[in-house]
């Protein structure tokens, strides 16, 4: 199934990008917490989060005759992680989790300082886990096949950017977002896990040989 869905996926992009304007590459820094709760309802409320990486890739273009509003659909490859504690029972509890996603966002140009063009974004992923490993002391699971982790999510995000034009075909960009997690299907009586993250990240912007689109 997994793997079905990660064929449709790229087929979707490669369709796209024949009929895009602009293609763009992002990765950076993702530190995530959880909210956890274990099949009894009980959350954990002393988890730390972690540092990890995010990659995406995807096509943009305008969507208005002002060139203020742009679209975007890609892929994303986003890693999770939490560590923690619960000393009424002496363990140590830590997660290193890894989704895949399709995603379509939304970017409204704010203002413009000379060549730097400032935008906020919003967005929106349907993610699914492909690797996950959770480990209780010196054990260590994998989440991947487990009714309790075997979710689909939807997360919802949102953030600001900056664009600064290194050639008349491409952009470099730096932004931020924040982003949370919903569930989309869980087993009854089951954990719970909805995901918080702080994403920081760089990426290019560029135009495709048929697009003479300014930034």
């Amino acid at each position: 199934m997994v793997k079905k869905y990660v064929i449709l996926l790229c087929i979707l992009c490669i369709g796209n990008w024949c009929f895009s304007q602009q293609l763009y590459f992002e990765f950076g820094t993702t530190i995530s917490s959880f909210d956890y709760e274990n099949s009894e309802g009980r959350p954990l409320d002393n988890l730390m989060s972690k540092s990890r990486t995010y990659y995406g890739l995807g096509y943009r273009q305008n969507i208005n005759d002002a060139k203020t509003l742009f679209l975007s659909l890609g892929v994303s490859y986003n890693n999770y992680g939490a560590i923690g504690s619960e000393s009424s029972v002496d363990n140590y509890f830590e997660w290193d989790i890894s989704y895949l996603g399709a995603k379509a966002g939304l970017g409204i140009k704010l203002f413009q300082l000379r060549d730097l063009t400032f935008l906020a974004n919003a967005s929106v992923a349907s993610e699914f886990l492909i690797r996950g490993n959770q480990t209780i002391n010196n054990d260590v699971y994998n989440l991947v096949g487990e009714e309790e982790f075997n979710n689909n999510i939807l997360f919802f995000r949102g953030g600001v950017e900056m664009q600064y034009p290194v050639s008349s075909s491409t952009a470099i960009f730096v932004g931020y977002t924040y982003g949370k997690s919903v569930l989309i299907n869980s087993a009854e009586n089951a954990e719970k896990l909805n995901l918080n993250a702080h994403q920081f990240g760089l990426g290019f912007i560029i135009n495709l040989p048929k697009c003479y689109c300014s930034f």
